[in-house]
């Protein structure tokens, strides 16, 4: 099968980039309600219950109503698995409105950014014969005089050997002309008349690295849609790149809203820290966003629109306001500039008032509920679709473990919750209220956990938060 992104012979001369990044991330899953997409209906906290208007919530948000199977007229939510589909379809559609074109970036600022060009070798790697092992390079058979003068990595081509012959030789260095093989330092012994002689038999060629071993020059490496990791920046400095061809980072601006937030202190007279403020940016960053701004608004609806309406950013991200309070004024800005709504509510708990719009076609607003936990739930459900697309990252390969102990749903939505991995087993954690981080702060996961809960040993989809999966998403900075 050809992998993602690449095509070969003419048709690579006709793919412009923005296509093939968008190949990339053609992998919109299991359509709702399939059996592959059974983890897409879980339930809820009791937490949660949207009959909790403004209590629990750090942003002031209330909570409007799904619509229930028994028929209540509610607000109607987006399933879970939809709701992550119509975030990736958007993303796709705005890169290619946008057309941003690949960007230059040095090697030491691409890391967790996506290949816009294939990789292809500038150099034969190696770029000469080089011993494999300190040792000595030797000719023809044993035993060998040895020349007074060793050969160093680092140093110009050294003297021809004579049949007969050795020379001192260090990992790296240049082999001599007529080397026979590499002697390692522990193979070899001198006698009396300072001779060489091996103390196991010697093949041709033995710990020469020969010239163009890895690849030769032109070799493509690596394909587009490669996302950087730090073994590519090291292979991309071997075959000679000092700058590589990306995809430019997707840019966010995050406002906070909510009059009731500090910023430093502890709480008083009705006034909480805000949680969100220092946790979205970094997350942001893990998923690949260049964060460029972070705004605190208030409850103030001028001064929303103004932030809103004025912003170039590919993603804006609003925390709170999203649902019909008094001073939730996320909706109403999107009416007054004409936003289409792609996403209003989903089916998940926590994050049930999450919603994703479309403010010009090639720029998104995801509004996350305020609560920490329902604001990570939109995180992951709406702003890391949208920007692994941007940014033509591979999408996460999907996995289950079976959990440890029941967990409790809710009968009609998705529930969302913090687990720690155990061997081959997920273990939820308590403190996974919607206005709780305690859960999450020490998770390495979040299992998806269908309609009705999960019994003990049920499998369940795992969402890997970027700091445990080992990989690219560590880069917070």
């Amino acid at each position: 099968m050809t992998s993602p992104g690449t095509r070969t012979g003419e048709e690579a001369e006709d793919l412009d980039v923005e296509e093939a990044l968008a190949l990339v991330n053609e992998n919109p899953g299991p359509p709702p309600g399939t059996p592959d997409g059974r983890a897409a209906h879980a339930g809820t906290s009791p937490h949660d219950d949207a009959r909790h208007h403004r209590a629990p919530n750090h942003h002031g948000a209330t909570h409007r109503h799904a619509t229930h199977r028994n028929g209540d007229s509610r607000h109607r939510a987006t399933p879970w698995p939809e709701a992550r589909t119509t975030a990736e379809r958007a993303a796709r559609a705005a890169v290619r409105a946008a057309r941003r074109a690949p960007v230059s970036a040095p090697l030491d600022a691409a890391l967790g950014l996506t290949l816009a060009a294939p990789l292809a070798a500038l150099t034969d790697l190696p770029p000469f014969d080089t011993s494999a092992m300190d040792g000595w390079a030797v000719s023809g058979p044993a035993p060998w005089s040895v020349r007074d003068e060793g050969v160093l990595a680092g140093h110009a081509a050294p003297e021809p050997l004579t049949d007969g012959e050795a020379v001192r030789i260090a990992t790296g260095a240049r082999i001599p002309a007529e080397t026979t093989a590499v002697l390692r330092t522990e193979h070899g012994r001198t006698d009396e008349r300072d001779r060489l002689h091996p103390t196991r038999e010697v093949g041709h060629g033995q710990d020469i690295r020969p010239r163009g071993q890895e690849c030769r020059s032109g070799d493509q490496l690596l394909p587009v849609g490669t996302l950087v990791t730090p073994a590519v920046l090291g292979l991309a400095a071997a075959a000679g790149y000092d700058t590589l061809t990306v995809v430019p980072r997707p840019r966010v601006d995050v406002l906070v809203l909510g009059d009731e937030l500090l910023t430093a202190g502890l709480p008083h007279d009705g006034l909480i820290r805000d949680a969100l403020g220092p946790m979205l940016p970094p997350w942001l960053r893990a998923l690949g966003a260049e964060v460029r701004t972070i705004c605190r608004i208030g409850d103030d609806a001028q001064a929303l629109h103004r932030a809103v309406a004025s912003s170039d950013a590919d993603l804006v991200v609003t925390t709170g306001g999203t649902a019909a309070g008094p001073v939730d004024h996320v909706h109403p800005v999107l009416t007054r500039i004409g936003a289409e709504l792609l996403v209003d509510g989903v089916e998940v708990r926590p994050g049930h008032p999450m919603l994703l719009a479309r403010l010009k076609d090639d720029q998104h607003l995801v509004g996350l509920p305020g609560n920490p936990l329902a604001a990570v739930s939109g995180l992951l459900t709406l702003a890391e679709p949208l920007l692994r697309t941007l940014a033509a990252r591979p999408a996460p390969e999907p996995y289950t473990l079976p959990l440890r102990d029941a967990v409790h749903g809710h009968p009609y939505d998705t529930r969302l919750v913090p687990v720690v991995l155990r061997g081959d087993r997920a273990v939820p954690l308590h403190y996974n209220g919607p206005a709780m981080l305690r859960g999450i702060a020490a998770a390495d996961a979040l299992a998806v956990v269908p309609p009705g809960g999960a019994r003990p040993g049920q499998e369940a989809e795992l969402l890997d938060l970027p700091w445990t999966t080992g990989g690219i998403g560590v880069c917070f900075t």
